[in-house]
């Protein structure tokens, strides 16, 4: 049974693997026939020459580059196709997923809040942002020919456009515990305009207004504010800035470094400020630094700019 093909990738996946399978099938059909052929010719009792061969550079060239080349020909392709699968375009509506045992907890900007279900639209890039809670889990498409282990403590990315309305399994593929293949959901693929109606139907805090009340219940506010008193990195425009450290390296401040800053902020100490802050870890789930990221990445000055002015 042949798997729909129901995301952008999946017709040049399938592609790949076809034009594997046939070079290595040729490969292997060329070498028993020869094997055939010598056994038969050179078997016990035969009047064949067995006087050693003449050596012929062309036909050891061939041999030996024509497969070199047809294999290096498909590493390029796998190569330029994996490229592609990890780089989301700028575009991609985030989408941000906890694996935990033994489920997927989804949650999109909107507030939208799922377990085991995820809902996209037909033709929107989605980039899904996803961490777990405990062990090491892997969520995997095989409609959308896509797969991405799921790590405890740091974030991966994923990213498809899905082509054809339906539901479609999700699984993890990475053994995770003993009640592991429950570990399953689906993708529901909509229209565009099937998707709006159930954003809004399915609408609750934003998962940035979610991640700003928790940066004032934590106390985040009270040392990172302008007006603090406390010698603490500025917070505003940090998301994508290089950040010096204090070991005089540096850091682009993407997800994983607001992540790791939250719950190991004495892993990468930002230049200039002592390790005062206290770590998160164990104190807040991976929900709330998720809300808080998505936080932190809303907080520039032209943001503030505008609020102030409405």
């Amino acid at each position: 049974m042949m798997l729909p093909q129901a995301s952008s990738f999946a017709p040049n996946v399938d592609h790949l693997f076809d034009a594997l399978l046939l070079l290595c099938a040729l490969v292997v059909v060329g070498v028993f026939t020869l094997m055939i052929v010598f056994c038969v010719k050179y078997r016990h009792g035969t009047d064949a020459v067995r006087t050693p061969a003449h050596q012929h550079l062309g036909v050891e060239l061939t041999w030996t580059l024509v497969p070199f080349f047809l294999f290096m020909g498909i590493f390029g392709w796998s190569v330029h196709l994996w490229i592609r699968m990890r780089t989301p375009p700028k575009d991609a509506q985030p989408v941000y997923v906890v694996a935990k045992q033994w489920m997927w907890k989804v949650q999109h900007p909107g507030g939208q809040r799922e377990i085991d279900q995820l809902h996209v639209p037909v033709g929107q890039p989605i980039r899904l942002v996803m961490t777990s809670q405990d062990v090491i889990h892997s969520f995997y498409v095989p409609a959308f020919r896509v797969k991405q282990d799921v790590l405890p403590g740091r974030y991966t990315q994923l990213w498809f456009t899905a082509t054809e309305a339906g539901t479609y399994h999700l699984f993890c593929a990475e053994f995770c515990g003993t009640d592991h293949s429950r570990m399953r959901g689906r993708v529901v693929v909509m229209a565009p305009s099937d998707y709006a109606r159930w954003l809004h139907a399915h609408q609750g805090t934003g998962l940035a207004a979610q991640g700003a009340d928790l940066f004032r219940q934590l106390g985040c506010s009270g040392c990172h504010d302008p007006q603090s008193g406390v010698h603490a990195p500025d917070l505003y425009d940090l998301y994508g800035r290089t950040v010096p450290l204090a070991d005089g390296s540096q850091v682009l401040a993407d997800e994983r470094y607001l992540h790791d800053a939250i719950l190991l902020p004495k892993k990468q100490v930002a230049a200039g400020y002592a390790p005062i802050m206290p770590s998160f870890e164990g104190r807040i789930g991976e929900e709330d630094v998720l809300a808080l990221v998505a936080y932190l990445k809303t907080r520039t000055h032209a943001a503030e700019d505008t609020d102030e002015h409405r």
